[in-house]
């Protein structure tokens, strides 16, 4: 911050509010060094980071929170420098705004990192400060906001300090806040080190294209440390995390739309593991219930639209998608049905089939996990025509993935609902809902299930018949439609082997019915969970 910011702000605070308090100088003071800490790092370095598209730290806290509602936490922490009377001549703030505000008439905590003042470097801050404000969100029991633009650590540290120090923060509790309050990470510029830990190491994040980028180390680390030359789009931008890693959920264009999908991500969740979530105004669905008669293809080898069928079953508006650029194979999002919200899963047979990818089985468990500690109810639509094959597939280490998902869904508690809609085959398909519990199953009559889908069953266990044939398609077309037969979900039924078979349209009610007694029993479930956050 350059002295002639300085000047021009000790001249616009030189009135006292109360000359005749016997501590008027040093509510002058105080005054003062308020105002030095609104100035940001200067208006140099405030105006390059906004012709970079970019708000000012304090600008991002008002705009994502109500208005006026923002109540600072260290208002004066900065770095100050005194006359040889002890008076304090300037003051550079620290580069980490925290405090408390309301999202929606409640209550959050915000951690904002300012990159005007020495790059938001996590070294150059005082790391009491941000540390702090995450502790007192454990303590208070309300979700954390980091909105992160921090460079990561600096060398000039070590001039300062004459000494190197072991990395680590021991008073940092991180694993205890994921496991207590929503914790929401926001990319808002390049991210390292520490700066992507704070994003990633949540329950929601967002970064904004072509303005954020994420890695452990930047450029100018990668470069000495493995001789690759990368400009920090390509090593750590958008589309590396929020379209390929998954290490970020969601992507968005504009600083103004990343704000905006916290408090929408926030509205679905209560406030702690403690609570239920909030119960908001009921809203029709967008489609009519009639529309799930004919949403499945009569041939099976036909995709179709699933966001059609989640249209026709939440509440209007109530959409919001997780990871919807990675693990694309399967669906994960919040929505609200009857008012109340709910964790809604559905693969998408457009993209590999909806079978289990790595990178799907991979977001479906971090969802699920995310659904299990806020207490919301869990619907999952099922089209899962099984564990994804090939040799990718292999590389990736698809199965171990998918497993993990397994063991995953078998712990969990909430209220879960099951529809199958078309496939379920193999291990894939046994990944419906906890198979430890009396969960219903309702099915539609397009449903089909099994080991191994019949086209490829009756491949390998009638390969030499058929090409022994005088006729190999016409007998293997015979084959096919003996097994299919066998097919029949309304056989399944007869045995008790799915609980329920439904008309498609009846889907709304069911759910309409099943959540009202899904948050009746919630309260019961709150105090009974084990919260641990495996990310």
């Amino acid at each position: 911050m350059s002295q002639q910011d300085m000047n021009n702000t000790r001249q616009q605070n030189t009135t006292v509010g109360d000359s005749s308090s016997p501590w008027a100088a040093e509510i002058d003071d105080l005054r003062q060094r308020q105002a030095w800490a609104k100035l940001h790092g200067g208006k140099e370095n405030v105006k390059r980071h906004q012709e970079l598209g970019k708000l000012p730290a304090r600008s991002r806290i008002d705009k994502l929170l109500d208005t006026q509602s923002f109540r600072e936490i260290g208002s004066i922490t900065g770095q100050v420098s005194y006359d040889a009377n002890g008076k304090a001549q300037q003051m550079l703030p620290s580069n980490s705004i925290v405090g408390t505000g309301k999202i929606q008439q409640r209550r959050v905590i915000v951690s904002a990192d300012d990159f005007t003042v020495r790059g938001g470097s996590s070294e150059a801050s005082i790391a009491e400060k941000w540390i702090f404000a995450e502790r007192w969100a454990i303590e208070n029991k309300v979700p954390l906001i980091r909105l992160v633009d921090a460079a990561g650590g600096s060398i000039r540290l070590l001039e300062k300090l004459q000494s190197t120090k072991i990395p680590g923060y021991s008073t940092w509790l991180p694993a205890q806040l994921l496991s207590e309050v929503p914790v929401v990470g926001v990319a808002l510029g390049p991210c390292a080190g520490l700066g992507a830990a704070k994003v990633a190491f949540s329950h929601f994040s967002i970064m904004v294209e072509d303005t954020s980028q994420i890695f452990a180390g930047g450029p100018h680390v990668v470069a000495p440390g493995i001789g690759q030359t990368i400009d920090k789009e390509t090593l750590g931008g958008h589309k590396v995390h929020a379209r390929g890693s998954g290490v970020v959920d969601n992507v968005v264009s504009t600083e103004e739309d990343a704000l905006q999908q916290v408090r929408d991500f926030l509205s679905y969740l209560p406030p702690n593991v403690h609570d239920v979530p909030p119960v908001s105004e009921i809203r029709s669905p967008e489609l009519p219930s009639s529309t799930l008669n004919s949403i499945i293809p009569r041939n099976r080898r036909t995709p179709y639209n699933p966001r059609k069928v989640l249209a026709s079953i939440l509440d209007a508006g109530s959409l919001f998608e997780i990871g919807k650029y990675w693990g694309r194979a399967s669906i994960t999002a919040l929505g609200r049905i009857n008012g109340r919200p709910a964790g809604i899963m559905i693969n998408d047979p457009m993209r590999f089939g909806g079978s289990v990818t790595a990178d799907a089985a991979e977001k479906v468990t971090r969802f699920i996990d995310v659904c299990e500690m806020f207490n919301l109810p869990l619907i999952n639509l099922v089209d899962q025509p099984g564990v994804y094959v090939g040799e990718q597939a292999e590389r990736s280490g698809t199965i171990r993935h998918a497993l993990r998902l397994m063991s995953t869904i078998e712990q969990v508690k909430v209220p879960w609902a099951t529809f199958i809609l078309r496939r379920a085959f193999g291990i894939g398909g046994g990944l419906h809902s906890p198979l430890s519990r009396p969960i219903i199953k309702y099915a539609w009559p397009s449903a089909h299930w099994g080991s191994i889908p019949v086209e490829g069953g009756v491949e390998a266990a009638f390969r030499r018949d058929i090409q022994s044939s005088s006729d190999p398609a016409r007998r293997k077309e015979e084959l096919l439609a003996q097994y299919r037969a066998y097919e029949s979900p309304f056989r399944t039924a007869e045995r008790f082997g799915v609980e329920e078979i439904i008309e498609p349209s009846d889907t709304v009610q069911i759910l309409q019915e099943w959540i009202v007694d899904a948050y009746e029993r919630l309260p019961h479930l709150t105090g009974k969970l084990t919260r641990t956050f495996r990310g």
